[in-house]
C-alpha cells in the first residue's frame, strides 16, 4: 500500500523528541495526559492561541516537515479534537448574548483545525483533509493516503492522528462506564478485571509515500469492521491474514489494543486464538490510555520496533520465539463496536 519514512509521537510517555519506553509515567487523577514539549518551532504569539490537540499535533508534525520540506498533502484522523473549544464557544454565545465573541475558540473549535493550521504555518496549499470517524478515524486517514499513493506513488503525505481528553467527552464516557471509577495504576491496568479503561490522549505523525528506499516500514494492508460479534471479528481477521500473508510467512508480533476493560477481552482473546504459538504479543494502552485514535500510537510503536529498538518487559504479554521481527499485526477495537486490523512489515 505505502511506506512510512519518518514518524513522531507525543504521548503520556517519553516518546518525543527521543523515545525512552523503559519508564512508565502514571496517571494523574486517573488520566494519562500527554507530555507536551517546549514547542520551539511554533511562534509564541500563535502558540498561546492554540488548543491542546492543535499544539501537540503541530508539535509532532513540524519536526518531520522541517527535515523534508513540503508534503503533497496533509491527512489527519481525529474523533474529538476541537471539542473543548467548541463548548467554550457555545457557552460564550449564551454568556455574551450573541454579542462580541472570542474568535480564538471559534477558530480552534472544529476537528480540521490541526490540518488547517499545519497547512497555514508551512504555507502548504496541497490536499488537506481531516477524517472524523470515532474509533476508525486514523484508519480511514490511512486508507485515504493509500488510495492517493496508489495513483501517484511519488507523492509524499503527512499522515497523522490526534485526540485529547476534553472535559465534555471525559464526563460523558465516565458516566457511560467507559472509564474506570477506581484509581488504577499503570502497571495494574490489565489485571483490574473491571469495566472501563484509563482515558488517554496523544498524537502520532508519519511521512508516507510509495517509495521503498530508506523506508522504516511498509503498510501492507488495512481493514475495518463494525460489529459486536467476536466470532465475526475472528473470521474477518482470519480472512485478512490469509489474504495478505503467503503460506511460508507468519505474524511475528501482535500489537494488541487490550485496554483493561473486561468487556473487551473476548475480542482480543478471539484474535489471539488465530495467531501462531511462535507469535509474540505486546500491549501498549497502559502507556497511551484509551482514546479513539490510539491505534496511531500502535503504528508508531511498530515503527519503533522495526528499527530494532528493544522491547521493555512491561510491554510484553508473550515473547516472540524468533529474534527477527518482520510482520507486525495491530488489532484494536473501540468500545467493542469498531474494529481495525493493520498489517505492517519491515521495509
Amino acid at each position: 500500500m505505502f511506506y512510512i519514512h519518518q514518524c513522531t509521537c507525543i504521548s503520556p510517555q517519553q516518546t518525543f523528541p527521543v523515545a525512552d519506553l523503559t519508564v512508565m509515567h502514571s496517571p494523574a487523577d486517573n488520566k494519562l495526559l500527554a507530555i507536551e514539549p517546549a514547542y520551539d518551532d511554533i511562534p509564541k504569539g500563535v502558540l498561546r492561541r492554540m488548543s491542546k490537540p492543535v499544539r501537540i499535533g503541530i508539535g509532532a508534525a513540524l519536526p518531520l516537515l522541517k527535515q523534508t520540506g513540503q508534503p503533497d498533502g496533509i491527512i489527519i484522523g481525529t474523533a474529538n479534537a476541537g471539542m473543548e473549544d467548541c463548548f467554550h464557544f457555545l457557552k460564550q454565545i449564551i454568556e455574551y448574548n450573541e454579542g462580541l465573541l472570542t474568535p480564538g475558540n471559534f477558530v480552534q473549535s472544529t476537528p480540521n483545525a490541526l490540518a488547517a493550521q499545519v497547512g497555514m504555518l508551512t504555507k502548504n496549499k496541497g490536499y488537506n483533509i481531516t477524517h472524523v470517524h470515532l474509533g476508525l478515524a486514523f484508519e480511514n486517514a490511512m486508507i485515504d493516503a493509500a488510495m492517493l499513493i496508489d495513483v501517484q506513488p511519488g507523492n509524499t503525505y503527512l499522515l497523522g492522528a490526534v485526540d485529547d481528553i476534553s472535559s465534555h467527552n471525559y464526563n460523558i464516557n465516565l458516566l457511560d462506564g467507559w472509564f474506570k471509577d477506581e484509581p488504577t495504576a499503570t502497571a495494574d491496568l490489565y489485571d483490574s478485571n473491571t469495566k472501563g479503561s484509563i482515558p488517554g490522549e496523544g498524537t502520532a505523525m508519519f511521512l508516507v509515500n510509495g517509495e521503498r528506499q530508506s523506508a522504516i516500514a511498509e503498510v501492507v494492508d488495512i481493514a475495518t469492521l463494525h460489529s459486536n460479534d467476536e466470532l465475526l471479528v475472528k473470521q474477518y481477521l482470519n480472512d485478512f491474514i490469509d489474504k495478505n500473508l503467503p503460506p511460508d510467512e507468519k505474524i511475528d508480533l501482535l500489537i494488541s489494543g487490550e485496554n483493561g476493560d473486561n468487556r473487551m477481552n473476548k475480542y482480543y482473546a478471539a484474535c489471539e486464538e488465530l495467531i501462531s504459538s511462535d507469535t509474540g504479543i505486546i500491549r501498549y494502552k497502559h502507556l497511551s490510555g484509551e482514546y479513539p485514535t490510539a491505534s496511531a500510537m500502535a503504528v508508531w510503536l511498530a515503527c519503533y520496533i522495526l528499527q530494532n529498538n528493544p522491547l521493555p518487559a512491561h510491554l510484553i504479554k508473550k515473547n516472540p520465539s524468533g529474534t527477527k521481527i518482520k510482520n507486525i499485526l495491530i488489532y484494536n477495537t473501540f468500545k467493542g463496536a469498531q474494529h481495525s486490523f493493520i498489517l505492517l512489515s519491515g521495509a
